[in-house]
């Protein structure tokens, strides 16, 4: 049955304590016998359970917290604080195993690579099986990945949109089988020369013709090999050779390489061998003794027993043994029994035994853990270092002798690699171990130089890819490298500077498929990392990302920065382990994965979507930037952000959209200036986020924002005469005759369900004002918030005050002036937002409506669109659907007077007219009163009155049955202040008038005519002939015709022409059975004649117009 994690954590610390135990026994003891005083110690001893045991038989815990809390006192000496802080990390781990925590599977590998690192930090055997339960893990881990993940939209391979011409990288390359298949493991790109010694580890570095099958003969590296094969065939060469790099700088490679060439293999069959031989000048290889000594894989606080049971104290013995076996070590056990240094017999041990080849690793992690006096097997400290003088200087004098040594980089003061040599070198003792080797071995070493980053592309193409032997792929890679190097060229201005020289063109060919870019960023960026180890760590990341493409069919051209697939988790893995703070969230939130922010962006913006432009743009900068979050310089400059995502045929701008939209939206992506770079702090986007959160539990706040918002945008009322925002109940709408527009709060959403709050409070308000019944309710219509939209409208305002809040307390908060300007920049875009969705949310505009009189009430829903101001909006909705009228004819008028109907007998006052249009929800409903006084205007006006409108009479005398001032087809002056006077019907007011008309009486005289004149004279009112007498009735004829005539202005004919037809025109067609005529002449005179085109024009329009007669004269 598989172990669980809990189970791996607990077999870590069985190994933790019996690999640790003996070495603070040793180093507590050292400590007392210089008189150190531990307190810690001292505290213990009057523990019953404790002061009479063993120091080896204590637990892990124990020994952490002694390790710990004794440290500057005894352990400071022989470790570092990279140790200290396993330490620490470890009682951690100890505590949650304890308390019976779960452990993840990154939780629990964490766990067991930190004791391991101590135990190999202490040349505790027991690392080695730490080592193996921990690869264990690894295989676990990821084969329940592989067959439980199913691939989601988030996993696929993103591939670019134009470049069908070019070929993918997978057509033209293949990766080794193990790297394609993903049946590698971690621990093989780590070259152990140990392992390898002892016969163990992967083919590829323990079978001598695999390793140079896998290996690229770096200049160094082959000038290496020339020196070695001259040292120990002929007289040539370099007898001590120091290789010094930085940590994961090829040193141990180097030593392989060494090692196995002096394997006894045929030349011929060593990849590259062949070639070092004939540049040495050597026909044939010699038979070698081959030794290796790896520091911390040997104990010098136990000694070892050989298989022929010889017993080995120190690392001479050691050498001796592996020398020439027992015999060999015969020659020197005295000093290796007493830890004394064997002095000149090395050099006659070389010569007897060589030629000898003698590679020393770790040598440093070995030195640290003596101590100043001879109580430890191997010796004291300064014993060593004679041991080491004498070495060297025996390895110079031997005729065919080698000694390799690989130590530390220097420390550089300033220099990035400082940790990383902390990690190597250990604490104060081993720093002074370094010093001492360094002047020891000096004195006659040869310099040696790493791989530089060109040659790295190489060794790491090698190890992982095919090589390529057709011509075919040679072209075919050619045509991609071409295909880049000209779009970094014709754009060279959206590119680094580097881009466009011609060396690119060739840097993308040495790195096919694998885009310069990528390379660039490990051994720059990721290389300064404590246990990233430049190569080892390359190979590692991209064996992972090769295989993750190579499943998921990638058909990119090149393998980019942005093709990196951190959402993988091998890749993810891969890419966090080396960091020191808890990357994964941040990567799942920010960066990759099915729910990060630029898969989010992508799928809401199609344009970018097309390129996957936000991932690929968070995929590079996160590449780019996570090894050096914490260093002053931070960040990728954005020319190299599209250098690690464009790809041919793809426009820049998509990706420079792309990110400003991610920068603007991230929690964890800080930018300044052209600079971008991830965090695992938060940046201020994040404190946003917070108080938007916060903002939650806070609604009045909000509301007030949002009222403000709402009464500035309801300063423009649009058609209504007033508005009425955020009303708390019916007695804030007074009881009005114009129509208003109720604008209910965000407590009353409207939902197209029984239970919409908004149509319950617009009944309520409609009903009632106060205590009292409402009289004017066609008056009234309501805008209600939409209850979905009214979530993303309280959101959006969270936002900005949030925003808002974060700007107010700008030096509370110690905001750097990038991050004020960025909260400038996001306070701007939350403002628009709220804007934005304000009316999106006030999309409801809610009419009550009543068909017929005795219908009940119902309630009209309209949703509004557009980004109108909300009572602008509204009011054109209703004038739209004639459910708010600005302008009412006065045949409609009449229409509605006879259809209600509306008259109180034969008339109705204007006022009570009012009122019916503003109290009766089956009426019309008009802005306001002049839209009727207007429409009254009009009926007075109409040539037609008595079939299409009425007359007008300032009261009614109901002792006379008449109407005072009545008025019939004549203009009248109405204003809202004054409304006084009746509409009457045409039929009485016709009567009337007819009835008050005077008449001829039977002699002729008119009823009701002038009295008798003064002098006398009645001839006009008898009618008799003032000569004869007679007596005959004499008709005075009333005029039957009128003709007139009037010469117009022609620049203003309208503006007369509507004069005449309103003073004159008028009052003759008011008359009963009047037939008027109308008859315009025009005479234009022409002095110098009319165009063609006016005579074309005025005759086409006058025929058009059924002119009776006209026509154009020459004379």
């Amino acid at each position: 049955m598989a172990a669980t994690n809990h189970e791996r954590v607990g077999n870590a610390l069985d190994l933790l304590r019996a690999g640790l135990g003996p070495f603070v026994e040793r180093e507590i003891k050292a400590a007392m016998k210089d008189g150190t005083s531990i307190p810690s110690l001292q505290a213990l001893a009057s523990d019953p359970l404790i002061k009479d045991k063993p120091i080896t038989d204590w637990d892990a815990a124990l020994l952490l917290k002694v390790m710990w809390e004794s440290w500057n006192e005894v352990f400071r000496k022989t470790l570092g604080p990279a140790e200290r802080g396993l330490v620490g990390e470890l009682r951690g781990h100890r505590n949650k195993w304890a308390h019976q925590e779960p452990f993840t599977s990154d939780d629990a590998y964490r766990a067991l690579d930190s004791a391991g690192r101590l135990l190999t930090a202490v040349s505790a055997p027991q690392s080695r099986e730490l080592e193996r339960i921990k690869m264990e893990l690894l295989r676990v881990r990821f084969d329940e990945q592989a067959r439980n993940e199913k691939r989601k939209s988030a996993g696929t391979a993103i591939e670019s949109q134009g470049t069908g011409s070019l070929k993918p990288w997978r057509e033209v390359v293949s990766p080794h089988r193990d790297v394609a298949s993903g049946r590698y493991q971690q621990a093989e790109f780590a070259a152990d020369l140990w392992q390898v010694h002892i016969g163990e580890g992967a083919d590829e570095y323990r079978k001598p013709v695999e390793f140079f099958r896998r290996t690229f003969l770096t200049d160094s590296l082959q000038q290496l090999l020339v020196g070695a094969v001259r040292r120990l065939s002929a007289d040539g060469g370099d007898p001590v050779i120091q290789l010094q790099t930085n940590f994961g700088g090829g040193k141990t490679h180097s030593m392989l390489a060494l090692y196995h060439l002096f394997s006894g293999a045929t030349p011929s069959e060593l990849l590259g061998v062949e070639g070092v031989m004939k540049q040495a000048g050597i026909a044939e290889l010699p038979s070698v003794k081959r030794v290796v000594l790896v520091g911390n894989k040997i104990s010098p606080g136990n000694p070892v027993k050989k298989e022929d049971g010889t017993l080995v104290h120190t690392l001479w013995g050691e050498l001796a043994w592996q020398l020439g076996g027992r015999a060999a070590y015969d020659r020197i056990r005295a000093d290796d029994e007493k830890a004394t240094s064997p002095g000149d017999v090395l050099r006659d041990l070389f010569n007897e035994y060589g030629p000898a080849l003698v590679l020393i690793d770790e040598w440093v992690a070995y030195a640290r853990q003596l101590h100043d006096q001879s109580d430890l097997p191997a010796g004291s400290f300064e014993t060593h270092f004679t041991f080491a003088q004498a070495l060297t200087e025996s390895a110079k004098l031997a005729k065919h002798c080698l000694l390799v040594v690989s130590l530390p980089a220097s420390d550089t003061a300033g220099s990035p690699h400082t940790q990383a040599d902390d990690v190597e070198v250990g604490g104060r003792r081993g720093r002074e171990a370094l010093d001492r080797l360094r002047n020891a071995i000096g004195r006659v070493e040869s310099s040696w130089r790493p791989a530089s980053a060109e040659e790295g592309f190489e060794i790491v193409r090698r190890r992982l890819f095919e090589p390529l032997i057709e011509q075919s792929q040679f072209v075919s890679r050619d045509t991609v490298a071409k295909a880049y190097f000209d779009l970094y060229r014709s754009q060279h201005q959206e590119f680094p500077q580097e881009c466009r020289d011609s060396e690119y063109e060739g840097r993308l060919k040495a790195a096919y498929p694998i885009h310069p870019e990528v390379f660039d960023r490990l051994y720059t960026e990721w290389s300064t990392l404590v246990k990233f180890q430049r190569t080892r760590g390359v190979l590692r990341l991209m064996a992972a990302v090769i295989h993750s493409l190579w499943e998921k069919g990638d058909r990119n051209p090149l393998i980019q920065p942005a093709n990196i697939p951190i959402d993988d988790p091998r890749v993810q893995f891969e890419l966090t382990r080396y960091l020191s703070d808890n990357w994964t969230p941040i990567i799942e939130k920010d960066v990759d994965g099915p729910n990060s922010l630029p898969l989010r962006i992508d799928g809401e913006v199609p344009n970018l979507g097309k390129f996957s432009a936000c991932r690929r743009i968070a995929r590079t900068i996160y590449l780019g930037s996570a090894p050096g979050s914490t260093i002053s310089n931070r960040g990728i400059e954005d020319r190299r952000i599209k250098l690690g995502c464009v790809m041919p045929s793809e426009s820049p701008a998509i990706f420079g959209d792309a990110l400003r939209r991610l920068s603007g939206a991230a929690t964890y992506l800080y930018q300044d200036g052209a600079r971008y770079w991830y965090s695992t702090q938060p940046t201020v986007t994040k404190l946003a986020e917070d108080r938007t959160e916060q903002l939650k539990s806070d609604p009045d706040r909000i509301n007030r924002e949002l009222d403000a918002r709402l009464r500035a945008d309801l300063r423009k009322q649009g058609d209504f005469t007033k508005v009425h925002p955020l009303p708390q109940s019916g007695q804030d709408v007074p009881d009005d005759v114009d129509a208003r527009l109720v604008v209910l709060g965000a407590d009353y959403p409207h939902s197209r369900d029984a239970s919409s709050a908004a149509e319950a409070a617009a009944k309520s308000i409609l009903e009632t004002r106060g205590t009292a019944p409402r009289l004017y309710r066609n008056t009234l219509v309501f805008l209600a918030a939409d209850k979905t939209r009214l979530q993303d409208l309280d959101e959006a305002v969270r936002r900005f005050i949030a925003w808002q809040s974060i700007l107010d307390e700008k030096n509370e908060l110690d905001l750097t002036p990038h991050q004020v300007r960025q909260a400038e920049t996001q306070k701007a875009s939350a403002d628009s937002s709220v804007n934005a969705r304000l009316p999106e949310a006030y999309q409801w505009l809610l009419v009550p409506h009543q068909p017929t009189p005795q219908s009940p009430i119902e309630w009209q829903s309209f949703r509004l669109s557009g980004q109108e101001p909300l009572a602008v909006r509204a009011s054109r909705k209703l004038r739209n659907d004639e459910l708010l009228i600005t302008g009412l004819a006065a045949t409609r008028l009449r229409l509605e007077l006879d259809q209600v109907p509306l008259w109180r007998g034969d008339h109705v006052a204007v006022k009570q007219l009012v009122e019916d249009f503003a109290r009766y929800l089956y009426l019309p409903r008009l802005r306001d009163t002049g839209v009727l006084l207007d429409a009254i205007r009009e009926g007075l006006g109409l040539l037609t009155w008595g079939r299409d409108s009425f007359a007008y009479a300032e009261s009614y005398d109901e002792a006379a049955s008449r109407y005072r001032g009545l008025r019939c087809g004549q203009m009248v002056s109405l204003s809202p202040e004054n409304l006084v006077g009746l509409l009457v019907k045409p039929e009485p007011a016709l009567k009337q008038q007819d009835d008050e008309t005077p008449r001829p009486t039977a002699g002729g005289a008119p009823t009701g005519g002038d009295p008798a004149k003064p002098n006398g004279d009645t001839s006009a009112i008898t009618g008799e002939d003032s000569v004869t007498g007679r007596g005959e009735a004499q008709t005075p004829r009333q005029p039957r015709r009128f003709h007139g005539s009037v010469t117009l202005d022609a620049a203003r004919v309208g503006r007369d022409a509507s004069r005449v037809a309103e003073e004159v025109i008028a009052h003759l067609s008011g008359l009963m059975g009047a037939n008027v005529r109308v008859t315009l002449e025009i005479e234009a005179e022409i002095p110098n004649g009319a165009p063609d085109n006016v005579v074309r024009t005025v005759t086409e329009n006058s025929r058009t117009l059924k002119f009776n007669s006209q026509g154009f004269e020459e004379d």
